[in-house]
């Protein structure tokens, strides 16, 4: 089957100015876009993603924003610049979506709700992945919860002591991360739901795989979906294993968002990071044919191994820059591995053993 997009499928950016201060490492400007809805680019301090796209939404009587954002004081002062220019003020906020609850999206939403006493909202799916303590605001993938460290993540896919101590240390210079509260919602937004915002119809996709819970947003009347980070135009979203409970797959689950997400093709796409585009289709596609050749790649390495760990297929597979310099986002290619390597066991194209104290090791299956 061939995965490639077609090349007649048109794929537009729309947000020039915003790719124009992504090529050049800056700050995007605050913009107001179609159905009178505003992009206001929130920093997110020492990450290479730079910031994260809030959207503003104004109804008749309140206004809701959809991911606030990172929580720092930086970030802060970033939204209320975006609500400013929008006419409005923290004060006029009525209602918060979290499109997931990573803290790049989610974090502000608890400062900006005792600012306005606004309700918030999520899946709940997300709700349910909420961690019951706090988290480190470090951790931009996801929460990990105290049964559930980082450090015995790696452990048992076979990381070296010195890995784990690289990676769950902080780096130089760097002291301990403050940690934030994750806010917990006021109200559930299920796949079809309408945002409680009059004279708005905003309706609620769910797209689970980058979280279980993750959700986009279509305003039809005005020609736009919010993808948050389920579809961006350049980066391909990491599908780990954040908030995952049994019986849940999800790779599968995102390729199947995905391709549902590919009807809503004739909307220009808002997306939480990076720029503005026209050409769901063909994105939709690229990401797929992009997670068969990582499952092929997999299989390959696998194939040329002798029951590798998990870590030593981690390391070995085609990532943005060398393994070696991968750096911290490691912790993200090991956890975006296991998925897909969950989604080759469930296919039965692979085994695994191990765990409980041993290495996650996998093999094709047969004898030897």
């Amino acid at each position: 089957m061939d995965n490639r997009p077609d090349p007649g499928v048109p794929f537009e950016v729309t947000g020039g100015r915003q790719k124009a201060a992504w090529a050049e490492r800056l700050l995007p400007p605050v913009e107001q876009l179609a159905g009178d809805i505003w992009s206001v680019p929130v920093p997110i301090p020492r990450n290479p993603l730079r910031y994260t796209l809030s959207y503003l939404i104004p109804g008749e009587s309140g206004l809701v924003v959809v991911d606030p954002g990172w929580d720092s004081a930086e970030g802060w002062d970033a939204l209320c610049r975006g609500l400013t220019e929008a006419g409005a003020s923290p004060a006029d906020v009525t209602g918060v979506v979290a499109t997931h609850v990573h803290a790049d999206h989610h974090g502000m939403t608890g400062r900006l709700k005792a600012a306005s006493d606004a309700w918030v909202a999520m899946h709940p799916a997300e709700r349910d992945s909420l961690p019951h303590h706090t988290v480190p605001q470090g951790e931009v993938g996801g929460a990990q919860s105290p049964t559930d460290p980082i450090g015995a993540r790696l452990r048992e896919a076979g990381a070296s002591a010195n890995d784990v101590r690289d990676l769950t240390g902080l780096p130089d210079g760097q002291s301990a991360a403050p940690r934030v509260d994750l806010a917990a919602p006021d109200i559930l937004l299920e796949d079809g739901d309408h945002l409680p915002l009059r004279g708005r119809d905003v309706v609620t996709v769910w797209t689970p795989g980058h979280t279980p819970g993750h959700i986009c947003l279509a305003e039809s009347s005005a020609g736009v979906i919010l993808t948050g980070d389920h579809v961006l135009p350049r980066i391909t979203p990491n599908i780990g294993l954040h908030g995952r409970r049994p019986g849940q797959a999800p790779l599968a689950e995102f390729l199947a968002s995905l391709k549902r997400l590919a009807a809503w093709d004739d909307h220009e796409a808002l997306p939480a990071h990076e720029y503005r585009f026209r050409g769901l289709a063909r994105r939709t596609d690229e990401l797929r044919a992009h997670h068969s050749r990582r499952l092929e790649e997999i299989l390959f390495v696998v194939e040329e191994s002798f029951r590798p760990t998990l870590w030593e297929v981690t390391a070995r597979l085609s990532w943005s820059r060398p393994w070696d310099q991968v750096g911290r986002m490691r912790v993200a290619a090991l956890m975006e591995t296991a998925a897909h390597v969950d989604h080759l066991v469930d296919a039965g194209l692979l085994t695994r053993c191990g765990g409980e104290g041993r290495p996650i090791r996998v093999a094709r299956p047969g004898p030897g």
